[in-house]
């Protein structure tokens, strides 16, 4: 399947509008992130096997969680679990001249995005565990998981601005996916539907 196969199918089912996510799926190579004997497969809309036994999600599942996180430029955003580095390009994109800070677990993965990501100036890239956030440049104005959460860690609701989207599959073998917007004092949470997502490793995710 195309590039442009995809946006079609996207655009005739009513799945995605938002222009400023299709522009960047437009512009940012998926093969560029996939290993090279998933090339020529890039633009099916699959999860597809990366390093270190973990995925990079399927584009539709990817663009559906950008248009749920409400992106917008000039914000500061977190994402837990930088994976191939894909998910990042395409948020550092849309948020120009905003700063995405992106955390990867695996050191092998860590490496893997690190090299993808070199041409972006509005990206930072942590080899630690992200299930505790990183505090040090909070408070963000979005916060995206991209592994799945036993429940949402408090200590990343913590780091996220009044008025922030924090975004989180939850579950253990198939997730709802929960956003969640802080307003004040107060967490306004609501489930946008099941996804199957691989597990979250570190302090808060699963033993």
């Amino acid at each position: 399947m195309r590039k442009e196969d995809l946006i079609k199918i996207w655009e005739e089912a009513n799945i995605l509008e938002n222009k400023k996510i299709i522009d960047a799926f437009r512009q940012i190579k998926r093969e560029d992130f996939v290993l090279p004997e998933y090339r020529d497969v890039a633009y099916d809309d699959t999860a597809l096997p990366i390093l270190d036994n973990q995925t990079i999600s399927q584009p539709s599942t990817v663009v559906q969680m950008l248009d749920y996180l409400e992106l917008t430029e000039g914000q500061k955003v977190l994402e837990i679990g930088a994976g191939s580095g894909y998910n990042a390009s395409l948020i550092a994109t849309i948020i120009k001249p905003g700063k995405l800070f992106t955390i990867e677990l695996s050191k092998i993965l860590f490496n893997y995005a690190k090299e993808r990501l070199t041409n972006f100036d509005n990206i930072q890239i942590f080899n630690k565990d992200g299930s505790t956030g990183l505090k040090k440049f909070s408070p963000y104005d979005r916060i995206i998981v991209t592994a799945a959460c036993p429940e949402i860690p408090i200590v990343l609701i913590d780091q996220l601005n009044n008025n922030g989207i924090l975004l989180a599959p939850v579950g253990r073998y198939t997730q709802d996916m929960i956003k969640v917007k802080k307003l004040g004092n107060k967490l306004v949470k609501m489930s946008l539907g099941k996804f199957v997502f691989v597990e979250l490793k570190g302090k808060y995710g699963f033993k």
